[in-house]
């Protein structure tokens, strides 16, 4: 019996735009994030989706 693994989507919207903090306006990831984006485990791309759903509700404010 196999086991499916979902893969983490990526959060681009193809919205990019840099704020002063090298924040994108468009997924709310770092422009550091970004870079590494696949470098990353699934692990840490969730704790980087949480990161950016906490930037976009502040952002929302």
């Amino acid at each position: 019996m196999k086991t499916v693994v979902e893969k983490v989507p990526i959060p681009c919207v193809r919205n990019c735009c840099l704020d002063g903090d090298d924040i994108c306006l468009g997924c709310f990831r770092t422009l550091n994030e970004i870079l590494e984006w696949r470098s990353y485990t699934d692990e840490e791309k969730r704790a980087v989706l949480v990161r950016c759903a906490e930037r976009r509700k502040k952002r929302s404010r």
